[in-house]
């Protein structure tokens, strides 16, 4: 178990990171291996957050008041997630929006039932696999028209508020509507991004007249406002989703498109609906892990889970070689299925329930050399059987729970930008494979394979855990890492958070490219140089990188107290809070 002494005063805690400083200092390389060594307990920027009555963790402080707030009105968790995700798409543009897609899980208390949406969007039906090969492309563009696909959010805020909602849209919507037209303040991180991103997109049609009004993007603490998207917004909160669909601003989208050599059309919105689908799950160590089934990436977290059961993590220690190698390992021959196999289910006959089956992992198991690296690996033979980001998790006084991701894909998306509506189509597109007979190839109407990945956990069919981690192939490696910490390295919310990750890189993708030298290991600071050259030894290429580990929010259930612990990325600008 982790050391139970882990409440310090702030002056104790004070002189611990003091003394984890000068170590630091001294040649250990990060503060948290630094505090580690002192007080042989996991490292934590702070404390959990716990409340009894309704909590909310969300990546910007701003966000996370809007979902309090809403609860203290009398709404519910799937309210509250939809305030604090339309709040997001205006304070952190550079995650997501209501151009991108969203995904959700939801823990009804009342049927004591998970339920899942896909509002992922689709291509455009006149856009063919044909106009690419004429273009003499292998790859859809990352930025441009080319890559934009329907945009699903606004379709699942409406469905999750139709089947659980209980405050009108107009209330729900209305404080990302005043902070759009009177303004916030940008906070650290979403600017630097923000600041990253203008000279990429600032050539596509719109995109800087919205988001670089200044011709530059807003800087730390400046007050930034978007009066076209509260324009939008209040659209939709008087009209509901047909008008985004159906309506004016579909025509509005679909001329901007047709004007600037686009494909998307109002046809293609007009046939756009999201699906509800059931989460499935594996159980790990006595816990069920849920997940949606693809077009998303979230049965390789199943898969992984899997795979690494059968060796006693927990004996490993966090941070070893033994156990990185382990972790690695699993995800570069998970990841070979998901590069196969992971697509848009209406198109394939994708055998799911064999690929996160037991009996499969154990087979799979067998590529896994517990002392080298692996430079090239295949995906496996499961018989067909019939049959940048933002997350944020939200749970109110009567047990309700929602998990819940949003993206434009690429950070701000395809730099396309409608006149007059504030926000940016997502270019999810370029997600799509390009060789025909793929699982993943591009075909008209189709939904792209795709990172965004909510999570929930339960135990004995109770609500347990509601988590992500964002951050495109770092999610799944992430999701692992936050399970393998909390289940078998003991750590508590916030310790699992801020614990220093792993990021394997280089694995054969859904797109096309295929692994060949093994790929590389990133590692955070926090690691010894001793692991770093053990796990060198073993073949891995191994870097030392500062950035591109997600960023997590998590809402875990204490049913003995009947209340919340929250947890929020130390990485991020982000907060839990609740009351």
């Amino acid at each position: 178990m982790v050391a139970t002494c882990r409440v310090l005063t702030h002056g104790v805690r004070g002189y611990l990171l003091g003394a984890a400083l000068i170590l630091v200092a001294a040649g250990l390389p990060s503060i948290s291996s630094a505090y580690d060594r002192i007080t042989g307990q996991p490292f934590a920027s702070r404390s959990e957050v716990i409340t009894q009555h309704g909590m909310a963790a969300t990546s910007q402080p701003i966000a996370t008041q809007v979902a309090l707030d809403v609860l203290k009105a009398g709404g519910n968790a799937v309210d509250a997630a939809i305030a604090a995700n339309a709040t997001l798409g205006l304070v952190e543009p550079t995650g997501n929006g209501i151009g991108g897609d969203l995904f959700a899980i939801v823990w009804d208390n009342k049927t004591q039932k998970l339920y899942g949406l896909n509002a992922s969007g689709r291509s455009p039906r006149s856009l063919t696999l044909a106009h690419f090969k004429q273009m003499g492309l292998d790859k859809i563009p990352a930025y441009g028209p080319l890559p934009v696909t329907v945009p699903g959010t606004v379709d699942g805020w409406f469905q999750l508020h139709e089947r659980f909602g209980k405050l009108p849209m107009e209330q729900i919507l209305a404080p990302a509507i005043g902070y759009a037209r009177d303004g916030f303040p940008v906070s650290e991180l979403i600017a630097f991004y923000w600041g990253l991103s203008v000279p990429r997109l600032a050539k596509w049609p719109g995109f800087t007249d919205v988001f670089a009004p200044n011709g530059r993007a807003p800087g730390k603490g400046e007050i930034f406002k978007n009066p076209a998207l509260a324009n939008t917004l209040e659209k939709l909160a008087i009209g509901g989703r047909d008008v985004f669909y159906k309506g004016e601003i579909a025509h509005s989208i679909a001329n901007y498109m047709k004007k600037h050599g686009g494909f998307l059309s109002y046809e293609d919105l007009a046939a756009h609906q999201s699906e509800w689908v059931e989460p499935v799950s594996t159980n790990y160590r006595g816990y069920d892990v849920w997940e949606l089934p693809p077009n998303g990436q979230g049965i390789a977290v199943l898969q992984m889970l899997n795979i690494l059961e059968a060796y006693d993590i927990k004996r490993m220690g966090f941070g070893s070689a033994e156990y990185l190698h382990h972790l690695s390992e699993a995800k570069k021959i998970v990841f070979e299925d998901r590069a196969k196999y992971y697509a848009d289910m209406a198109f394939n006959n994708i055998p799911i329930k064999r690929l996160i089956s037991k009996n499969y992992a154990g087979e799979r198991r067998k590529l896994l050399n517990a002392k080298r690296a692996s430079t090239t690996l295949q995906a496996g033979s499961p018989a067909l059987e019939n049959g940048d980001t933002i997350y944020l998790t939200v749970a109110d006084e009567s047990g309700n729970m929602v998990s819940l991701i949003q993206s434009n894909y690429r950070g701000m998306g395809s730099g396309m930008t409608p006149d007059d509506l504030g926000f940016i189509l997502q270019d999810r597109g370029e997600l799509f494979n390009l060789e025909p007979g793929h699982f993943n190839s591009y075909a008209p109407g189709k939904r792209p394979f795709h990172t965004i990945i909510p999570a929930f956990v339960t135990r004995n069919g109770k609500p347990w855990l509601s988590f992500g981690v964002m951050g495109g192939a770092m999610q799944p490696q992430g999701h692992v890492q936050i399970l393998v910490n909390l289940i078998d390295f003991g750590m508590n919310l916030q310790e699992a958070g801020d614990a220093a990750r792993l990021r394997h890189s280089g694995s054969s993708q859904p797109t096309g490219e295929a692994m060949t030298d093994g790929g590389t290991l990133n590692l955070e600071t926090g690691f010894s140089d001793g692991v770093i050259d053990k796990l060198k030894a073993m073949g891995h290429r191994v870097e030392i990188r500062a950035g591109g580990y997600g960023g997590y929010q998590a809402i875990m259930r204490d049913h003995k107290n009947n209340a919340y612990i929250g947890a929020s990325e130390s990485r991020k600008d982000g907060m839990a809070a609740g009351y």
